[in-house]
């Protein structure tokens, strides 16, 4: 058995970094006033550190009086000392260090190729520097948005701004943020701000990083077409990353509109027929953004869907954020049951509710009832209730939704001995096949006729938050 000394050795070498005469590398850190020079070991270097390994094996290195003469200054010295206590004694001690010494110890742990310290330095400040994390995500995003190394850190900064955007777009550090991470943030489903606020501020960045506008050309009444063409081109890239769609007609004619000349034809010709004639756009295709509070329990759909059906229940277009009603899991076959009378006592009595079913194309039917059960087991009128299809749980490109046209037979109040559910004959249960699009009469017709084998469902209480 092997016996382990690894204090004493650790000591030892504590001294050699100290106290020691024989040195041969002088490494000079840091600039202006803050500079510091340090004695180091080249065989302890290269054998800790592969950056210095290779750099002391060149032919190019600098000697002075036999020394080999190193001059990092883009190094602090403080940071510089924790690097050769950790070379030296592979000990690391950061409770007393601030913030900005921690990020500069990561910085510098990747230049110098020290993985084992870069991965340490990276989780310590996701998990004890939360704080400063979060009063300084612009300087941490820009220090780290290069390094390929810290994607869990950048990930993490990008998922603590999202749960809380709008502090942060509105701060005023917002107009100075790297063009790279600004991409990454609106290009996020996640990052629920409203439409609208992103893109006031995302005009505010474009003036502040466009040369010729700046704080003393802020004014638009003053621009000329050579300034909307420079803001253009700052912003070509981010204006189709933004949800018009999720823009009332009223803020897009206020706010958006003084901008028509930088947005490309085709984007704001769609959203200006979306607003006359309530035709869906044909090449916006982006997803929904997805409010922080949104959750939903199913196996049939992503939480994306549960935002576009909720805005059908509001008669909004299915881009908008909407957080109002929470779907409350009440049934679900493969827990169960296929059984009408569970189905009924599960729902009976539980208020407006949506049914999803998956069939075994892996297409998605459903029907928002917003009646509910009652037990009266009789057609029921109602001007609200829809029918809809997607092609997969996270579809939102050919997705189909049709409204109650004979509001009579609109949907069927059953009680437990009658069935599973009825919306106008359009779509309904018959044995263990789900049967579509067999009486267009009572509702628009969007489906063509099938029976098909159902694979699951799932029946969501809505109710308003």
């Amino acid at each position: 058995m092997t016996s382990i000394f690894h204090s004493g050795l650790s000591k030892d070498l504590s001294l050699i970094l100290n106290d020691a005469d024989d040195f041969n590398v002088i490494i000079q850190v840091g600039e202006n006033k803050n500079t510091k020079e340090f004695h180091a070991h080249s065989v302890i270097l290269r054998a800790r550190s592969q950056y210095f390994k290779s750099a002391l094996a060149t032919k190019w290195i600098t000697k002075k009086n036999n020394m080999i003469m190193f001059n990092k200054p883009n190094i602090t010295p403080s940071v510089f000392d924790l690097i050769l206590k950790y070379i030296y004694t592979g000990e690391l001690d950061l409770t007393k260090k601030s913030g900005e010494d921690i990020l500069g110890l990561l910085i510098t742990s990747d230049e110098l190729l020290l993985e084992e310290l870069f991965e340490h330095v990276q989780d310590h400040l996701i998990e004890k520097q939360v704080n400063w994390i979060q009063n300084n995500f612009v300087l941490v995003l820009h220090s780290v948005i290069k390094l390929t190394n810290c994607k869990k850190l950048q990930d993490y900064c990008l998922e603590s701004i999202c749960k809380d955007p709008k502090l942060f777009i509105t701060s005023k550090t917002f107009p100075s943020l790297d063009k790279d991470i600004l991409y990454d943030l609106i290009k996020r489903d996640d990052f629920s701000v409203e439409e609208v606020v992103i893109w006031d501020c995302l005009i505010k960045w474009g003036i502040e990083q466009t040369p010729s506008l700046g704080s003393e050309n802020s004014d638009r009444t003053k621009w000329n077409d050579e300034n909307y063409e420079a803001l253009r081109k700052t912003l070509d890239q981010f204006i189709p990353l933004i949800r018009f769609l999720e823009i009332s007609s009223d803020d897009f004619f206020d706010r958006v509109r003084p901008y028509k000349v930088i947005i490309p034809h085709h984007i704001y010709d769609e959203v200006d027929e979306f607003y006359y004639k309530k035709t869906l756009p044909k090449s916006i295709i982006l997803s929904p953004r997805i409010g922080k509070s949104v959750s939903l329990a199913s196996t049939i759909i992503k939480p994306r869907l549960a935002t576009v059906i909720s805005n059908w229940i509001d008669r909004n277009y299915p881009a908008t954020i909407n957080n109002k009603y929470k779907f409350n899991l009440i049934y679900l076959m493969s827990r169960d049951g296929f059984d009408h009378v569970t189905f009924f006592n599960k729902c009976n009595g539980q208020g407006p509710f949506v049914v999803l079913i998956r069939v075994q194309s892996k297409k998605i039917y459903g029907g928002y009832n917003p009646i509910g059960y009652t037990g009266r087991n009789r057609w029921l009128s109602s001007t609200e209730s829809f029918v809809f299809s997607f092609e997969n749980n996270q579809d939102i490109h050919d997705m189909k939704i049709s409204r109650s046209a004979n509001t009579v037979c609109s949907i069927f109040d059953y009680q437990n001995y009658a069935g599973f559910f009825n919306f106008g004959e359009i779509l309904y249960i018959n044995g263990r096949l789900l049967m579509i699009g067999f009486n267009t009469s009572n509702y628009d017709n969007i489906f063509d006729q099938s029976c098909i084998s159902i694979d699951e469902i799932e029946v969501f209480n809505i109710v308003k938050k």
